[in-house]
């Protein structure tokens, strides 16, 4: 009988005398001719994931809807160019903060006729002279018209608001630990209510924000785009409340810059505050771009009614996060009600061009055009729909339906097109189950793979903490040598891209650098485990070593997220859904595309397509996140020196990048381990040189600034009058102005340009009671015109009382001054009362005190007191002596510290600003002194 032919076989039959060697051989040929990639195919893929991730970032941030006229809008829509109008009105007015004169720019907006004829404003001479009530007194305008027009089946309500004197004390945030007093605030507010259905006036909407600024910004973007955007919204929803079961409220506040005062006095003391139930804030920490949700809750179903009918959703818990952590040092009105009032809703943001924040950059000319339509059209859908809603959060939130943890939500938008949404509790049950599913995999590939898989996972792990440390290191280097080499410790804040080159490619050739080194390591020993196979001839052992080696740093991106992925999980954090995403789609694409190995197998080159598919959800998600971050942070450095001159000059350059060091480590860890095997190792490794040497050439010949006129270096020029120390003796205060700033660096260049006699160094510190100036620079010159001897204030130590216990009667008179920051030494003061004309604002209580003082700050309108009574309660066994205490003089050793401010430019401080360079901007805040401030105190020995 004839045997039937066999069929041709790819792979030859192995001979009697070598059963298996001649398979292997002729399987390892294949390797052999495989193992090596080509270096283009590597450089084309590095390129297109770098173009992929900047192409999400641009759609995802910044690409905006197109603006709409009234006409396109529709009398119900949202128009952007009627918004713009009303950033136009209240930017012409200049900065205008609380209590401020602001004489001249309120002036010339009155004299604007033709702007007058358009808002039909009946301006008087009274209103002209008060920037402040002007303010108040335009959006008033505009809502009486609203009122006008709105549909006659809804009753709008407009209200002027007089806030009287009140305390606000916040447990968290910015001002944890400060006393903020406020007096003397007007806020408009309208509310919409439905004629036919009273009840819905018991269950409000409010939608919030501020029409005071800085005193160095006339506000475009914080906040007079978030007024515009709500003055609009008013307008289009009046004509659709007649349908609503709640009532909508819109607050437009004022002292929001000086410590969320206008939120608080708000809840205090309006009646309509008890109705409300729902609280959303607009905010600016920039100006234009994409408003984006950065603090949603604690009840989701605001943040899941958004995410139903939101146009162009745009919101991420990372941001939420980051800002509860306190890496962003900052605090807004959704504080106020949340912390105080116990409600939940959304704090929306502007965050583009960070950079310009509370700066003279905040102007109009840099508002994005889109950016209020995509705001506008997002909140009219949301309050349409939660204003007709039925199932409002309750008034208490927190308190009263007992929110946990795991009921909040976990929000992500993708594109800015898509909005991701689930609880908490559903989050936890899929992270754990992923974390269980994993270690199910890993124990078994263990097991199968005994004591050199163990090995293996543990090299390669070892690999990836040292592509950390390279990475880092090779970035802080960076860092560190800036400062010394370059004209500004921070040069690239005005071209972020720069940091590209400074940065992003040490910290590139250092995660290669730790890795590369990782996988020698993981070579030599996989070498000693593949000797043992006598079978595979030398050549063959090294290709498979490679390929096993390669595998194995792939395999090191699982373990580094599932880490990330546990710790997120177990202290609940939201953002730990970045680490899923970049753990399970990898792990999917490998699982399906890579043959799983056993010890009966041997390795083969990975795929490219498992490394595409692997990438391609995790860059969609996450690309746009991680740059906006950087962006961010890089902006941030502006104002980074809360104490100028006492953060060290290389601090903020070491931020940037660990920071691009971090992202750049957890995302490049898959691709990193396809390169050992690429013919583009050197060509790569070269085009980074270039591109750092390049990079730091730009900076170094000064071909890119490290400022611009549109990004400014953040400054201070204060006309200082300082009395301190002088109490109960002829007051011969010194006079002086002072130049600081708040962006790292000094002010060589400054100074030099202005020729105004300053002389700068770390010796001539100044206490500014809410900071202190540890670098910069004094000129006495001229400094004793605009200011006269009775606006130093004055602080009188009354008798003591002494039954119980010994308390001090503290009189203190401002002046003129309505903006003033009080320090009260807490080594010796156990607690304190304060009270003004209105009664006693603040009760004895146990205070927290901040670096041994309790801070008082306190702002208030035209009309708000300057004479004051301060109750001191002694510590028992106080240190108070004759004697020097801790090596400091009885002067020196201060009980009391005072610093009262004035919108007011002296002649010395007007030249010198007028000769302050286009880089440099007036920077302010809630805590900055303003043009004129006075210094005087109270020693411990009055």
């Amino acid at each position: 009988m004839r045997k039937r032919p066999q069929a041709a076989s790819a792979v030859p039959p192995p001979s009697a005398t070598e059963p298996a060697h001649e398979e292997i051989k002729t399987v390892n040929n294949f390797h052999l001719r495989s193992a090596q990639r080509s270096g283009f195919v590597w450089t084309v893929l590095l390129a297109l994931f770098m173009y992929s991730s900047w192409g999400v970032y641009y759609y995802q941030y910044d690409s905006m809807p197109p603006p709409l006229s009234s006409e396109q809008a529709g009398k119900r829509g949202f128009s952007e160019i009627a918004a713009m109008e009303h950033v136009k009105a209240l930017t012409q007015l200049g900065p205008h903060p609380v209590g401020s004169d602001a004489l001249d720019r309120a002036v010339q907006f009155c004299s604007l006729s033709p702007l007058n004829e358009v808002y039909k404003l009946h301006v008087t001479d009274m209103m002209c002279h008060s920037l402040t009530f002007f303010s108040p007194q335009y959006v008033l305008a505009e809502a009486e018209n609203i009122k006008k027009t709105a549909h006659w089946e809804v009753d709008v309500e407009v209200d002027f608001f007089y806030a009287k004197s009140g305390a606000n004390r916040l447990v968290s945030g910015i001002f944890k630990g400060r006393t903020l007093i406020y007096s003397d605030l007007n806020h408009v507010i309208v509310r919409f209510t439905p004629k036919y259905a009273s009840e819905a006036a018991e269950n409000a909407i409010l939608v919030s924000s501020h029409i005071d600024t800085v005193f160095a910004a006339e506000g475009a973007g914080d906040c007079s785009s978030c007024v515009a955007v709500m003055l609009e919204l008013a307008r289009a929803t009046s004509q659709w409340a007649h349908g609503f079961k709640n009532a909508l409220i819109f607050l437009f506040n004022t002292g929001e810059e000086e410590g969320l005062n206008g939120a608080h006095s708000f809840i205090t003391q309006h009646p309509w505050s008890t109705t409300i139930r729902m609280a959303i804030d607009l905010e600016a920490m920039g100006i234009g771009g994409k408003s984006s949700i950065f603090q949603a809750g604690p009840d989701p179903w605001a943040i899941e009614t958004f995410a139903s009918v939101a146009k162009y959703p745009s919101g991420q818990i990372i941001a939420q996060d980051f800002f509860s952590s306190g890496a962003i040092t900052s605090s807004t009105d959704f504080q106020i009600y949340k912390e105080i009032a116990g409600l939940s809703g959304l704090d929306f943001a502007y965050t583009d061009r960070s950079a310009v924040y509370h700066t003279k950059n905040d102007k109009l000319d840099l508002l994005k055009s889109g950016s209020l339509q995509h705001l506008g059209e997002n909140m009219l859908a949301f309050l349409l729909q939660s204003a007709s809603s039925s199932h409002l959060p309750g008034s208490n939130a927190v308190e009263e339906e007992g929110k946990t943890d795991h009921e909040s939500a976990v929000f992500f938008d993708i594109l800015g097109t898509y909005m991701i949404l689930y609880r908490q509790r559903f989050g936890n049950m899929l992270h754990n189950s992923v974390i269980m599913q994993s270690l199910l995999i890993w124990a078994a590939s263990l097991v199968m793979g005994g004591y050199a898989a163990v090995v293996s996972l543990t090299l390669s792990c070892l690999s990836a903490i040292l592509m950390w440390v390279f990475s880092i290191s090779f970035s802080v280097l960076i860092a560190f040598i800036l400062p010394q080499i370059s004209s500004s410790p921070v040069p690239y804040v005005a071209s972020p891209w720069l940091v590209v080159g400074l940065f992003a490619a040490p910290a590139f050739l250092g995660a290669l650098t730790g890795q590369h080194l990782g996988y020698i390591i993981l070579k030599t020993y996989l070498a000693k485990v593949y000797s043992k196979r006598k079978q595979l001839s030398p050549d063959i052992q090294a290709e498979l070593i490679k390929l096993e080696a390669e595998r194995w740093l792939f395999k090191a991106g699982f373990v580094q997220w599932f880490i990330l992925l546990v710790m997120g999980n177990y202290y609940k954090i939201g953002s730990s859904y970045l680490a899923l995403v970049w753990l399970a789609p990898p792990a999917f694409a490998y699982g399906l595309l890579e043959a799983t190995l056993t010890p009966a197998r041997l390795p083969r080159p990975l795929k490219l397509a498992t490394l595409l598919m692997g990438l391609a959800i995790p860059i969609l998600i996450s690309a746009g996140n991680f740059i906006r971050l950087a962006v961010t942070v890089v902006a941030i450095l502006v104002r980074i020196d809360g104490n100028p001159g006492g953060t060290p000059e290389w601090l903020g350059s070491v931020i940037v990048a660990v920071v691009i060091s971090i992202f750049i480590c957890l995302t490049l860890v898959y691709l990193l381990s396809y390169i050992h095997l690429s013919g583009a190792k050197r060509p790569i490794v070269l085009a980074t040189c270039v591109l750092f040497s390049l990079s730091l050439i730009l900076v170094l010949s000064g071909t890119v600034p490290p400022f611009t006129e549109d990004t400014s270096r953040a400054v201070n020029v204060v006309h200082v009058v300082d009395a301190t120390g002088k109490f109960g003796a002829k007051p011969e205060p010194s006079s002086y102005i002072a130049l600081f700033s708040s962006t790292p660096g000094k002010l060589t260049k400054e100074v030099e340009q202005m020729k105004e006699g300053f002389i700068c160094g770390q010796d001539k510190v100044v206490d500014f009671v809410t900071l202190s100036m540890e670098y910069g620079c004094l000129t006495y010159d001229d400094t004793e015109g605009g200011w006269s001897q009775s606006d130093i204030p004055t602080i009188h130590a009354n008798d003591e009382s002494k039954v119980d216990e010994r308390i001090t009667q503290v009189s203190i008179d401002t002046k003129d001054s309505v903006r003033w920051s009080l320090a009260i030494n807490a080594e010796e003061i156990e607690d304190f009362t304060f009270k003004d004309d209105s009664g006693e604002l603040v009760p004895r209580d146990k205070k927290s005190s901040m670096d041994g003082w309790f801070i008082i700050q306190y702002s208030g309108g035209k009309n708000a007191p300057t004479k004051f009574d301060l109750n001191l309660f002694w510590v028992k066994n106080s240190t108070r002596s004759s004697q020097n205490v801790d090596g400091k003089s009885k002067e020196e050793h201060l009980l009391l510290k005072l610093r009262t401010d004035f919108d007011r430019l002296t002649p010395r401080a007007e030249n010198v600003l007028s000769k302050l360079p286009s880089w440099c901007s007036l920077f302010g805040k809630s805590t900055s002194p303003q043009t004129l401030s006075f210094l005087n105190s109270l020693p411990v020995n009055y």
